[in-house]
């Protein structure tokens, strides 16, 4: 939770070479500075390790907010549109050609294990606006996490509930930005599209994808609603914290949810998150041949499940509430069906083996504890493990409930699934707007550049987003000390 992109890099380009404008001589100058700055942020936040990338990434969004006026303005530019009532008047001199490394897209003909996939050219400003605005967003998805991040951390004690309500408020602005982003650019994808019969360079940036990421960042804000006011989730995590103390003198406390409302907000996410899983499966026929990673694919259906089986669990907990155990458990069964977890046949519980498929189930979970720890890809499987621990502990209070007390019969989960309610919305979409120069920015302008665009001296190459770090055994001389580029003192 959210999904972990990797930020694209680029290559360098100079905005003087490929246009000229005559209102405003130093425009393109300007943008070349602005994109320069992108560049090279861009290059310092893939160098750095995994775990310490989230101090550059408030950099990297800074650097992107501040070069999207420019862009905008040279795009206006060449269709002899206004900004804040000056007239702008570009003009293309030569076809542009700007090169992008491309994240999500799956290219395995010409993927080499270990290396990098290899950049794609664009020769249109459009797709420079394209991927400048999606890397935007996949920035604010990764702000998104590292806001929640500290709910998932079991090195230090649990964060309280204002911190956790701060952290959830904090992450679903960062994807609501995302989404408006990434609406925006769909609409305007799918424009080009049908209007111009214009294919996307890769699957980064086709409309399939972006309208695919656009429902994915809504589902993922829609399960931040429900998981501001969830307790469950919060008290699994306390039980497993080594340095939590408030047991010794205090039950965890579980308050009322409101189950039914819960349910239809998880109910709506998973319709979005089954629309992007719809939309990512169908993108290799109808972009012709371009499709995106299978680790992305494999995440949106965990998400998908995952919203269904949280959907199963509040209406379990709306039945258990009244009285109804038998119905709980029933709802229980259908969650563990949507997770795909095993159930014991004798228990109908989730799946208690021993032997090697509980110690692979334990080594499972302490690898995703590390990556929290670490702060590297935690959460890949969408929430799927965090919510099957919560199913094992409704299942274990349940079921003891229902032996000894309440003895109702179990029914089957078939028909209440067929009874489930229409999905709720929450959040309101709002539209994205460009950003503009301002006037006085736009009045330095008309005066001519006092200095050459430097970013033409500079060759575009695959060398200099090299990530360089220091990994073990990276001796001089050596295969990994080349790939990784450590100096040779020797």
């Amino acid at each position: 939770m959210p999904y972990p992109f990797v930020l694209p890099t680029t290559s360098s380009f100079s905005f003087t070479s490929c246009f000229s404008c005559e209102s405003h001589p130093s425009l393109p100058l300007n943008a070349s500075t602005r994109r320069g700055v992108v560049r090279e942020d861009l290059k310092a936040f893939k160098r750095t390790p995994r775990e310490h990338q989230v101090a550059k990434l408030p950099t990297v969004v800074s650097s992107l907010i501040a070069y999207l006026p420019y862009l905008f303005a040279v795009d206006a530019g060449l269709s002899q549109q206004a900004i804040n009532g000056e007239e702008i008047a570009v003009i293309l001199k030569t076809a542009p050609v700007i090169e992008w490394r491309p994240t999500l897209s799956d290219n395995a003909a010409v993927a080499v294990p270990g290396k990098d996939p290899a950049r794609v050219k664009v020769h249109s400003l459009e797709y420079e606006v394209f991927f400048v605005l999606s890397c935007l967003a996949n920035a604010h998805t990764l702000q998104a996490r590292t806001a929640l991040h500290p709910l998932y951390v079991l090195s230090t004690a649990p964060v309280g509930t204002q911190q956790r309500q701060v952290a959830v408020s904090a992450a679903t602005k960062n994807l609501l930005d995302a989404a408006s982003i990434y609406d925006y650019l769909a609409l305007r994808a799918e424009g080009l599209s049908s209007g111009y019969g214009m294919a996307p360079p890769c699957a980064d940036i086709s409309p399939a994808a972006l309208r695919a990421q656009c429902s994915l960042a809504m589902a993922e804000a829609t399960l931040l609603a429900v998981l501001k006011d969830d307790p469950y989730p919060a008290v699994v995590a306390q039980d497993r914290n080594k340095n939590d103390t408030e047991w010794m003198y205090k039950a965890p406390d579980i308050p009322k949810v409101r189950a039914h409302l819960f349910a239809r907000l998880c109910l709506a996410a998973s319709e979005h998150a089954a629309q992007a899983y719809s939309l990512c499966a169908g993108l290799a026929r109808a972009e012709g041949g371009a499709k995106v990673t299978e680790s992305f694919l494999k995440y949106l259906d965990n998400l998908r499940r995952t919203s269904r089986a949280k959907v199963c669990r509040f209406f379990g907990i709306d039945s258990e509430l009244g009285g109804q155990t038998g119905t709980a458990i029933a709802w229980l069964n259908a969650g563990l069906q949507e997770l795909g977890v095993e159930r014991n046949p004798s228990e109908g519980g989730s799946k208690k083996s021993g032997g090697f498929g509980r110690l692979k189930e334990k080594w499972t979970e302490k690898r995703e504890d590390k990556k929290v720890e670490r702060g590297l890809d935690w959460g890949a499987d969408a929430g799927r493990l965090e919510e099957t621990r919560v199913y094992e502990m409704l299942w274990e209070k349940w079921s003891k409930q229902n032996d000894t007390i309440m003895t109702q019969v179990v029914p089957p989960s078939g028909p209440l699934l067929q009874q489930m309610p229409m999905g709720r919305e929450i959040h309101t979409l709002k539209p994205f707007q460009p950003p503009q120069l301002d006037a006085p920015t736009l009045e330095a302008m008309r005066a001519p550049p006092e200095r050459s665009d430097d970013a033409a001296l500079y060759p575009s190459s695959d060398e200099d987003d090299t990530t360089i770090g220091a990994t073990i055994g990276a001796f001089p001389g050596t295969q990994e000390h080349y790939r990784t580029g450590t100096p040779n003192y020797f």
